[in-house]
């Protein structure tokens, strides 16, 4: 269906006029016989670029490209392939005529945030609970001293911050409009300070003042701010106690001292998401991890803790579901075996272990052989010794997995020596696995052994796995040979390049819809 979906714009724009200016063409004596609903349907699976290029086509179009219905979510980030909007008034105008109570969800650019466009929003879109400020181009914030509506019935609320444009002045008028959210994402300029580590880190907004407005928060996402440190953390804990989901990836501040008192004070607190933090030994030693009952997830991806510490965490966890253990120099055989004898690893359903390459090829083995059958989400990518063989041997354990990574990625310093029989690979997974949705093999093309009867393997993938939406391929002759496979199917959609797109194991956490952003 995405297929069909995907080519109506381009049938639509194919279109031609008779000399009467009407339309004319095959397509169009078929398609003009649809209900207005089934075209409203249609026009839901387009993007609203394509949308408002279907309103030209003709006024019945127009017409249905204009219900409010197809406007409940919008982006006007271009860069994020959003509308552009050409000015001020034509926004004010869109939020009047176009958006108005069917609006639910808006992403603005710095540009477009100004006192007059939230006043509108305020006025006309009483049902909006979902919005996203980008103010993370901003050289100059607009001036809110006028600023006196805000929406009030926002759940979700995400602000993508400046590297020096202070908040405070914004925020301090909008505390009173926000104390009914339930989600906060804060979004740092992580990328672009990487480059620059000595210049000056501000903290362009106080995260202390604004945890007092947001007492019912459930879910925080702090991604990759460079001032955060445990202090912030700690303020969140000692207001927000139906904190569920905490998440500070990329916040390299952050070192643990005050996790003790996040999870004695929070008690609903379920997912810790503290993946290429400055996590310390000492500090997560301290922690009382047999009593944190209700944790369920924990990332604890590109952080140098050591053996030691890694075996105290996860022995003491009760009732994990998800963990990500990724990039771990002291993840090893010994972690693991700690893991299985005194820890309790019978619920887990997603297990991580990307490049943590010090785990043996048998303690792998010993451990999905036994916990397998429960995963549905694995990944065991970037480690050298898991080759095509162990996964095939393993493969008749994991029929009720979802998500599966493995191979090393193109450029990595540890190369492995024997070829990967690709195609007996295919056909264990479709046989074994048909509840498969992600896929991804990460080997490069030079690293593949596949023969003239591939396309047998990959029509046996495609065939029994039915619910396959995402496969991801290094470039490559390969590559091609697969993606023209699936277009032949009319699956367009399914056969990706690993250039742009990357499986992982986040879909399966409990809160991962309300942790996106930037989607």
């Amino acid at each position: 269906m995405e297929g069909i979906w995907g080519q109506v714009s381009d049938v639509a724009a194919a279109l031609s006029r008779d000399a009467s200016g009407r339309m004319s063409g095959p397509f169009h004596t078929q398609i003009e016989k649809l209900p207005d609903k089934i075209l409203l349907r249609i026009f839901s699976y387009l993007q609203h670029r394509e949308i408002c290029n279907l309103a030209k086509i003709c006024k019945k179009w127009r017409m249905i490209a204009y219900d409010t219905r197809l406007w409940q979510v919008v982006s006007l980030r271009p860069e994020w392939s959003g509308l552009h909007v050409n000015s001020l008034e034509s926004l004010l105008a869109l939020i009047s005529v176009r958006f108005g109570p069917s609006l639910r969800y808006i992403e603005l650019p710095i540009e477009l945030i100004t006192h007059t466009v939230l006043h509108e929003l305020a006025s006309k879109c009483p049902n909006l609970t979902h919005m996203l400020l980008d103010f993370s181009t901003a050289m100059q914030l607009h001036d809110f001293n006028e600023l006196q509506a805000f929406p009030t019935k926002l759940r979700y609320l995400c602000v993508c911050l400046s590297e020096v444009i202070f908040m405070e002045g914004f925020m301090r008028k909008i505390y009173n409009f926000i104390n009914g959210l339930e989600v906060l994402h804060l979004i740092g300029t992580y990328e672009k300070t990487a480059e620059a580590e000595e210049e000056e880190v501000y903290e362009v907004i106080n995260i202390h003042k604004l945890k007092s407005a947001i007492p019912n928060l459930r879910i925080v996402n702090l991604y990759g701010i460079t001032f955060v440190d445990d202090s912030h953390i700690e303020a969140f804990s000692s207001n927000c106690i139906q904190l569920e989901c905490l998440a500070a990836n990329f916040c390299a501040k952050v070192t643990g001292s005050s996790l003790k008192l996040l999870l004695s004070r929070c008690r609903k607190l379920r997912c810790l998401l503290l993946a290429q933090t400055g996590l310390l030994n000492e500090c997560l030693m301290q922690v009382e991890w047999d009593k944190a009952q209700q944790l369920q997830e924990l990332d604890l991806t590109g952080t140098d803790l050591s053996s030691e510490c890694l075996s105290y965490v996860l022995s003491n966890l009760q009732n994990l579901r998800y963990l990500s253990a990724g990039q771990l120099d002291g993840f090893n055989d010994s972690v693991m075996r700690n893991f299985m004898e005194k820890g309790n690893p019978r619920g887990l359903v997603a297990l991580d272990l990307d490049r943590s390459d010090n785990i043996s090829e048998e303690m792998i083995y010993r451990f999905i052989s036994r916990f397998g059958q429960q995963l549905r989400g694995l990944i065991l990518s970037g480690i050298p010794h898991i080759t095509d063989q162990i996964w095939t041997s393993i493969m008749p354990v994991l029929s009720r997995t979802k998500i599966l990574v493995m191979g090393m990625a193109e450029g990595c310093c540890q190369k492995i020596q024997q070829k990967i029989l690709v195609d007996y690979l295919m056909d264990c997974i479709a046989t074994n696995c048909p509840e498969i949705e992600r896929l991804e093999l990460r080997w490069d093309p030079d690293t593949l052994r596949y023969s003239d009867k591939s396309q047998k393997a990959v029509d046996a993938l495609r065939v029994k796995c039915l619910q396959l939406r995402c496969l991801v391929l290094s470039d490559g002759q390969y590559y091609e040979s697969v993606k023209a496979n699936f277009e032949r199917a009319d699956r367009r959609t399914v056969v990706r390049t690993g250039t742009n797109c990357r499986v992982t194991n986040s879909y399966l956490l409990t809160d991962y819809r309300e942790l996106m952003f930037n989607s």
